[in-house]
C-alpha cells in the first residue's frame, strides 16, 4: 500500500497493513481506542508516555482551519445573524471531534514517531 494512502486509511507507519486504532471509524462512540501495538509488524504506537501530547497541536490546527474555512464561507454565500456563526461553528466543532482526534494523532505518530524506513 501507498504511504499516502496508508495515512488515510490509518495504518502503520513502518508496515502499512497494521491498523493504529482498534474499531473502524464507523464505530464513533470508540474513536479514541488505539492498538498498542501494530497488530502485523508488532511496532509500538506510544513511542513514549505523554506522545500524544503533541498531537493537541495538530488538532488545534485542523479546528482553526475548520472554523475559519466555515466561518468564510457563510460569511460570503448566506450572511446569516451573529447568532448563526456560533451554533455553526459549536456543531461543526462538536461533531468534527472524533475524525480531528484520530487523524491529529495518526500524522503526529507519522511525522515524530520515529517508525518509517525501519
Amino acid at each position: 500500500m501507498k504511504p499516502s494512502n496508508a495515512v488515510w486509511l490509518g495504518k502503520c507507519p513502518r508496515c502499512h497493513e497494521g491498523d493504529i486504532f482498534k474499531y473502524p471509524f464507523s464505530h464513533v462512540s470508540k474513536f479514541a481506542s488505539m492498538n498498542s501495538h501494530c497488530p502485523q509488524c508488532g511496532a509500538s504506537f506510544t513511542p513514549e508516555p505523554g506522545f500524544y501530547f503533541g498531537a493537541l497541536f495538530v488538532s488545534y490546527a485542523f479546528n482553526v482551519a475548520l472554523l475559519v474555512a466555515i466561518s468564510i464561507i457563510l460569511y460570503v454565500f448566506i450572511k446569516p445573524p451573529d447568532w448563526v456563526y456560533g451554533v455553526s461553528l459549536i456543531v461543526a466543532s462538536i461533531l468534527s471531534i472524533p475524525f480531528i482526534f484520530r487523524y491529529s494523532r495518526i500524522l503526529f505518530l507519522y511525522w515524530f514517531g520515529g517508525l518509517q524506513g525501519k
